[in-house]
């Protein structure tokens, strides 16, 4: 027995545990396996500390991306409104405007027409002093003094037209 290698494995392992339990080496590593755990549970509560977080942070950024996709929405539904109504109105100021442009053009027509009445009415007069100042220098009477005139009114058509 005292030559059996395993004897002697036995007793210096039995030797080791034992200066292990002197030194109180299991506390210590009890201790240490304690500290380790407390860390590692500190360390999942701080990760599902976090983890609530990142959802709270991500339930708030989808709600405030939903309010902005609202927001937007409704900025383009009233850019619409606007834009429609701005065309509305252009369309309401294109009218008021053709409108007085017609009204001045026709104003101006009226006005170009009086002035060729006005035109045609300085002519007919003069021809008339010319007419009246040739028959008095002529001194006719009669057929001739009627068919002078009828000849002068002629000329007035030719001469208007």
């Amino acid at each position: 027995m005292l030559h059996d290698p395993t004897f002697w494995v036995a007793v210096a392992f039995i030797g080791f545990l034992a200066v292990l339990v002197y030194f109180k080496v299991p506390p210590l590593i009890a201790k240490q396996l304690d500290i380790r755990a407390d860390k590692i549970r500190a360390e999942l509560e701080e990760a599902k500390k976090l983890r609530e977080d990142a959802q709270s942070l991500f339930a708030d950024y989808q709600r405030r991306q939903h309010d902005a996709l609202q927001t937007a929405e409704e900025i383009v539904a009233r850019a619409k409104e606007d834009a429609e109504i701005l065309r509305k109105e252009s369309i309401k100021e294109l009218e008021v405007t053709l409108a007085r442009r017609q009204e001045l053009a026709e104003i101006k027509i009226r006005q170009a027409e009086e002035k060729a009445v006005a035109e045609v009415q300085g002519i007919a007069v003069d021809v008339a002093i010319a007419a009246a100042a040739k028959l008095m220098q002529d001194g006719l009477q009669g057929d001739r003094a009627d068919a002078l005139i009828d000849q002068s009114i002629k000329g007035l058509e030719k001469q208007l037209n």
